[in-house]
């Protein structure tokens, strides 16, 4: 399998398994037994087959590590990351049959769905789903495509708003006031979106399928998108007439998603094929295979690091700024603002790299009347006349030749205009441009990522580790008494009992304390009035607490019905 690249290593992190808890571990056990109930019959098949193949368990939150080595068996491989990673760092990790895993662990408080990425949603539903052949044949060429997107810098504002609510959310350190902040300025940043970009579009078809996907025929599909696989409440709400229902086409990227609610809508595909069939068709819409001034006004509008590529694989990677073109719609200049890089075929050019151009880059475009490249001579006075009117003069300084048609031209003393127009003077240094007349691509980011360095859309961010108070590790100690005696075997009525009385004087509120315990009473079939008891307590929880009210009861129900 191919390295990782240094520009992606830094999202990588160590799982530390020693951080879950006694809790995580149970809220853990939890999600997972109330899924696999109710996918058996509602996921799509290869979902129950791939968590055995996965080596996903229901008792232990999986090891990173294990995972990786089972997924290596159908080409891919798994990494730890810290809650969401930038989009473009993502795709490219995925591009290269790598899944990044989110290591958190969601709290109790937020059991049956988190905005932020945790390893419920990433190796529960994620993983397994990539055992699929064709199903992981789409999620490669997705990547492949996604990576090619130009994104905004809307996007990447958008995209900094979201991880830190998440984060906010999850962690159980916040504040109301915090999380209020958050959600105003996310509101803010949504509100002040002026067009939807290509990565916009890729991000939208990504959710519909792979994340909130239904599959099969639509009247009775079955689940597939990883984050309905992993949350309890929206694999149930997904799959009710409050849900509607719609054939999957390119028309799903036109509709938009909010991530902190349940989505009214989902799209239906036909079979895991169908998926590559609307992937090719968005992706023929896109810059990368389009180019032209369809390409420049996207990159134009983003703001963004992008790179334009020629008919001679040439490349410019950089904030365009401006383009200018001839009255018969030709393109006939293009100005930079910023570090730019020149590159050949996904390469730098030595001596061209962003530093080198680190205020910005221009350079004419299009034929050059009468011009012959062998009477051109270094140190001599040059003249170049474009057929757009656009006219070069300076000292030609070097010819630097990287294909037979791939040249740079450097020029001293240069001066470079339009009618009235001044692109360049000759006070400005030296003048390098390029020969190339047709955009043939335009994509996002840098030609070659590695040499042009850190970005602002590959910032690297870890989730805040949350600190516990003396009466919540007490808390962790009694889940884990709980698990110690459910491994053990030793389930005497006088242990239950004994436990039973002191959870319910010291962690009265814990309902899913209680739902382990009377599992484990259940299963051994100790006394009615002992689970009578237990019964009660969890019935005085859901009067007092109405959010609990369907977690009990349908922790309840599993325990009848497995115990």
């Amino acid at each position: 399998m191919q390295s990782i690249p240094n520009h992606l290593q830094k999202y990588i992190v160590e799982q530390d398994y020693q951080k879950y808890t006694a809790l995580d571990h149970a809220v853990w056990r939890y999600i997972l037994r109330q899924l696999k109930n109710f996918l058996t019959q509602n996921a799509h098949e290869s979902y129950l087959d791939g968590l055995i193949k996965t080596g996903i368990e229901i008792e232990y939150i999986p090891k990173i590590e294990s995972v990786s080595t089972a997924l290596a068996n159908f080409g891919w491989r798994a990494i730890p990351v810290s809650g969401f990673i930038p989009p473009a760092a993502f795709m490219e990790l995925q591009s290269l049959s790598i899944l990044p895993i989110a290591s958190d662990m969601r709290s109790i408080d937020h059991l049956l769905y988190t905005p932020a990425p945790d390893i419920v949603h990433e190796a529960a539903g994620h993983a397994p789903i990539i055992a699929n052949m064709e199903y992981s044949d789409y999620l490669k060429q997705y990547a492949q495509v996604a990576k090619k997107a130009i994104i905004s810098k809307e996007d990447l504002e958008m995209y900094k708003a979201i991880r830190e609510l998440s984060d906010i959310k999850e962690n159980p350190n916040s504040t109301e006031q915090e999380i209020k902040e958050a959600e105003a300025q996310l509101n803010r940043v949504s509100n002040s979106i002026s067009f939807v970009s290509e990565a916009s579009q890729l991000s939208r078809m990504n959710w519909w399928t792979a994340e909130y996907g239904l599959i099969g025929n639509i009247k009775s599909p079955k689940i597939f998108g990883a984050g309905l696989l992993s949350s309890v409440g929206e694999s149930k709400w997904c799959l009710s007439d409050k849900v509607k229902k719609i054939p999957l086409s390119i028309e799903c990227v036109k509709q938009a998603y909010d991530i902190t609610e349940p989505q009214p809508q989902l799209f239906v595909a036909h079979d895991f094929k169908h998926l590559l069939e609307v992937l090719e068709e968005l992706s023929n819409t896109m810059s990368y295979k389009i180019g032209g001034l369809h390409g420049l006004e996207q990159a134009q509008k983003a703001e963004s690091v992008n790179t334009i590529e020629f008919e001679n694989k040439l490349q410019i990677s950089g904030v365009l700024k401006k383009y200018h073109t001839t009255p018969d719609g030709k393109i006939s200049y293009l100005q930079f603002s910023g570090p730019t890089q020149l590159c050949f075929d996904d390469k730098e050019i030595s001596g061209h790299s962003n530093k080198y151009h680190a205020q910005g880059y221009g350079t004419p475009i299009g034929k050059i009347l009468n011009f012959k490249l062998d009477q051109l001579n270094v140190g001599e006075q040059t003249s170049l006349n474009y057929e757009s009117g656009v006219k070069v003069t300076g000292t030609l300084s070097k010819v630097l030749k990287l294909s037979s048609d791939a040249i740079v031209l450097s020029f001293d003393n240069a001066t470079c205009e339009y009618k009235n127009d001044k692109f360049f003077l000759p006070d400005w240094g030296t003048y390098d441009i390029i020969l190339a007349q047709q955009v043939t691509s335009v994509f996002g980011g840098p030609a070659d990522r590695m040499a042009y360095g850190e970005m602002e859309d590959f910032v690297a961010q870890r989730v805040s580790q949350p600190h516990y108070t003396d009466e919540q590790k007490n808390i962790f100690v009694y889940y884990q008494e709980i698990r110690n005696l459910r491994n053990s075997g030793k389930l005497t009525e006088e242990d239950i009992a004994k436990l039973f009385e002191q959870f319910v004087e010291n962690a009265p509120e814990q309902w899913l304390l209680f739902i382990e315990l009377i599992e484990i009473a259940i299963k051994s079939s100790h006394s009615k009035s002992l689970i009578f008891k237990i019964e009660n307590h969890l019935a005085h929880i859901s009067q007092k607490n109405k959010d609990y009210r369907s977690l009990i009861s349908e922790g309840l129900r599993l325990a009848y019905d497995k115990c």
